[in-house]
């Protein structure tokens, strides 16, 4: 199985995009639930960790610590 890693402020790509047009999210908060905020508009969402991993694609960009 492909392993998603993927931690604070890291840009990641979801499966559908946001209304707004942009698909290119924000990770802004971990723990049992995900926080991401969209690049485009600003808009945040909160979505239960398992579900945030099956409509996830891709880490387009990662944070170097």
């Amino acid at each position: 199985m492909n392993e998603k890693v993927y931690q604070i402020n890291d840009v990641v790509q979801m499966k559908k995009p946001h209304p707004c047009g942009e698909n290119r999210w924000r990770v802004i908060r971990m723990g049992m639930d995900i926080r991401i905020k969209c690049e485009g508009c600003g808009h945040s969402v909160l979505i239960p960790r398992k579900k945030f991993e099956s409509k996830m694609k891709k880490v387009l960009e990662r944070v170097e610590e």
